[in-house]
């Protein structure tokens, strides 16, 4: 029987342990987690947070007698404190060294804690765990005012939830835009002012200096003055939480990722990693990338485990499709924006339109906007952004699939479409942003 120990229990690690009991049903495969559950949605907590999912149970794939009943032994609330390679196994406090004869490492990410004074504060809250979610969630019932620190995709999808639930919300940023490090400033305009309309009060451009309080936080020092709150939701970057891998002397990466191969193995044999916790390379460039979505951790872990069991699979270099939902307003991308490409360096055509989702005639048709970066001279896709009211979703998953089977702007121009009033508009707006950048490049 093979031992196969999987250390981390959310997309990654879920999608490996599956993965592994399809391969090989005899296997016996533990997983580890330091929370209460496994397999559950973090990106649905804000929606909850924001009373558009009305329970954090609704989060939760499956209860956890369904995995005991698939053969799974699911250590809750433990932690792994170290990996021993040359033994094959692994440390846990409290208990029997535990042997491997396979390892999976998803453990995931850890927010970046700002280099400020104040972080120890109670009031601070980093939204991961579903638990901590449920009791901040009726701390939230007395907020007033927040502050949402850092516009990063959590930040804001964060804004978003506590304008919902009417709580008074300052947004601060350092950039002069939201995302300005992922997204284009004409694609997170209309969102801007969608949060405005929400009663968002958005201080861009702004340094946070330090949190302010005795044993909990009662402000927040900007640099451009103080904001009095009851809470601050810290939506920092997400870093992978690689501390096991890194004392195992597995070797990690440029981003901090562990480096992995096709198959998602570690540079150790026998050790296979998947989720936040490892870099991929990027399609176009081959620079290594690292904190995907939950989509791209739970493909990496059915891989990973996979190879863990004793079939090798393939995951292939990421054009990495992102949306979220942002004030009123959907956006979404493939790679590069323009404002990313430039600063890299990465040359690009650009082709641009607005069209709209549905028939003009039919009620509740939404805009879109579209851009589209190709390629100079093979005018191959490498990259989008889109902004508008539905739709946006199925178009970049379109695109991702575009950019990785080499699409030109020419191919995207004249595609088919469907045109049904209450579906699509006859002219899509991919279609008529490729047309523009053919027209840009003189074709």
């Amino acid at each position: 029987m093979t031992d196969i120990v999987v250390i981390g229990g959310s997309a990654a690690g879920m999608g490996a342990a599956g993965a592994a009991k399809q391969v090989d049903h005899d296997a016996r495969i533990t997983v580890f987690t330091e929370l209460q559950d496994v397999a559950y949605s973090p990106c649905g907590i804000p929606y909850v947070h924001g009373k558009e999912i009305d329970s954090f149970d609704r989060l939760i794939l499956q209860g956890k007698q369904f995995y005991e009943d698939q053969g799974f032994e699911i250590h809750y609330e433990t932690v792994v404190s170290s990996i021993n390679l040359a033994a094959h196994t692994v440390t846990v406090p409290g208990m029997p060294d535990v042997h491997f004869d396979r390892l999976v490492i998803a453990t995931g990410f850890q927010y970046e804690k700002p280099d400020i004074p104040g972080t120890e504060l109670e009031g601070l809250y980093y939204v991961r765990d579903i638990r901590a979610a449920e009791r901040w969630d009726k701390v939230l019932d007395d907020v007033k005012v927040a502050v949402v620190a850092e516009a990063q995709p959590l930040g804001v999808e964060m804004a978003t939830a506590l304008a919902h639930r009417g709580i008074e919300t300052h947004f601060v940023d350092p950039h002069p835009w939201a995302m300005a490090e992922i997204a284009d400033p004409d694609i997170m305009a209309p969102v801007e002012e969608s949060w405005r309309e929400l009663g968002v009060h958005i201080h861009f451009n702004t340094r946070i200096e330090e949190f302010l309080g005795t044993e909990r936080v009662r402000a927040v020092k900007t640099s451009d003055g103080e904001i009095a709150v009851d809470a601050v939701v810290m939506g920092t970057k997400k870093l992978p939480n690689n501390r096991l891998a890194a004392d195992a002397g597995i070797k990690r990466g440029s981003t901090g990722g562990i480096i992995v191969d096709q198959h998602m193995q570690t540079s150790a044999s026998g050790v296979f990693a998947a989720g936040d916790a490892v870099e991929v390379p990027q399609g176009t460039t081959g620079v290594p990338v690292q904190g995907l979505s939950g989509s791209h951790a739970y493909a990496q872990g059915k891989v990973a485990g996979s190879g863990a069991a004793g079939t090798l699979r393939s995951y292939q270099p990421v054009y990495v499709p992102w949306g979220l939902v942002g004030g009123k307003w959907m956006i979404g991308g493939v790679s590069f924006g323009e404002t990313l490409a430039g600063a890299l360096g990465i040359p690009f055509v650009l082709g641009v339109a607005e069209g709209i989702s549905r028939a003009r005639y039919y009620p509740d048709y939404k805009k879109i906007r579209v851009k589209l970066l190709a390629e100079p001279g093979t005018l191959k896709l490498i990259g989008a952004q889109l902004v508008g009211g539905e739709g946006i979703k199925e178009r970049c998953d379109f695109l991702a699939m575009a950019a990785r089977q080499g699409l030109t702007l020419h191919d995207i121009a004249w595609m088919e479409n469907v045109y049904s009033p209450a579906m699509g508009a006859l002219n899509e707006p991919m279609a008529l942003a490729a047309q523009d950048g053919l027209a840009k490049a003189g074709q």
